[in-house]
């Protein structure tokens, strides 16, 4: 069985990180949405709502499972037997950014990154960008998932 996981913090979820989950689904026999905890990091919304946000984009795909870790990644890969690590690329920096962590990865543990770049339509969303919008009470909703709304 091939299973992978889809780190990230998503903060939200955007369309762009929701192309490549519905993509990766297609290439594992199981893709685990890892979000990671950052104590250092200052986040928009809460643990347990982007955990729903998530849960609520895949709640029909059997093999997307959603979860949430502390750590380094390799070790949750370790630790639950997953051997492939799901990355999208935006652009060149993106490659040079995931290229290091990819090699580090690989030198921690025996753990494959496989990368998928983004749509051509999404490539220019990030997360940052959808709070900035969010927080300027513009119109978000272009920029993610039907499941993400701000109530």
């Amino acid at each position: 069985m091939k299973k992978a996981i889809f780190p990230g913090s998503f903060d939200p979820i955007t369309s762009g990180h929701y192309d490549v989950i519905k993509r990766g689904a297609n290439l594992f026999d199981e893709l685990i949405i890892a979000i990671g905890i950052n104590a250092d990091k200052k986040y928009m919304f809460s643990l347990e709502q982007r955990k729903k946000f998530i849960e609520d984009c895949f709640r029909d795909n059997p093999k997307i499972k959603v979860v949430t870790y502390q750590g380094l990644t390799v070790d949750f890969c370790l630790k639950n037997k997953v051997d492939f690590i799901l990355r999208g690329l935006r652009n060149p920096a993106d490659f040079e950014f995931e290229k290091a962590i990819a090699h580090t990865n690989r030198d921690l543990a025996p753990v494959e990154t496989v990368f998928l770049l983004t749509a051509a339509k999404t490539s220019y969303i990030s997360s940052s960008i959808v709070r900035d919008v969010i927080r300027n009470n513009g119109d978000y909703t272009k920029l993610v998932p039907k499941e993400v709304r701000i109530k």
